[in-house]
């Protein structure tokens, strides 16, 4: 099996056995042209598409949130962290004169907590949202009439529907075509 000067031998997966062709026409010059200030590049990679959100994640993240209050528990968090950031306001605008106080910072602060141990910790919900309940009321007579009443009502509102949330609750969808099929 005599191969030609040209040709690869088969399954000869070595570069030295691939041949090389012989550039045609005169040399290029082996120095690169001095780059100008101005100077764009020859070639810009291409901008890959962005990806879309796989439905497995999707639904990963749907399912993860209704098995905690999740909307509770972020009612309450922004309603501390409102609180809190209202303790920051420009001196014309703050309303309560014990703003600089250790309470004023310090019940805002417990209520942006419950509302992350709400999310985060479902099965003492309870516990945590009459905690937020409290301290939220508390931010009326520290935190600049409970950050400019913004900020309380928030935190009313989460800890209610933390309070209210049942864990093994199917959809309410569901729940009505079962009550209306009962009912026939």
């Amino acid at each position: 099996m005599a191969s030609e000067p040209g040709e690869r031998p088969a399954g000869d997966p070595s570069p030295a056995a691939v041949p090389h062709a012989a550039p045609a026409g005169p040399a290029a010059p082996a120095e690169p042209a001095a780059p100008t200030a101005h100077a764009v590049p020859a070639a810009v990679p291409a901008v890959p598409a962005v990806p879309a959100v796989p439905a497995e994640r999707q639904r990963g993240f749907r399912g993860w949130r209704r098995r905690r209050p999740f909307w509770g528990g972020l009612c309450v968090l922004l309603g501390g962290c409102e609180t809190l950031l209202s303790e920051r306001a420009n001196i014309s605008v703050v309303l309560h004169a014990g703003a600089e106080s250790l309470a004023g910072y310090l019940l805002p602060a417990v209520v942006a907590i419950c509302g992350l141990l709400i999310i985060f910790n479902p099965m003492h919900r309870l516990f945590y949202s009459v905690i937020s309940v409290l301290c939220s009321l508390g931010t009326w007579v520290t935190s600049n009439l409970g950050g400019f009443v913004v900020g309380m009502l928030l935190g009313l509102v989460g800890s209610s529907l933390a309070f209210g949330w049942l864990p093994d609750q199917e959809p309410r969808r569901r729940r009505r075509g079962k009550a209306g099929a009962a009912r026939a």
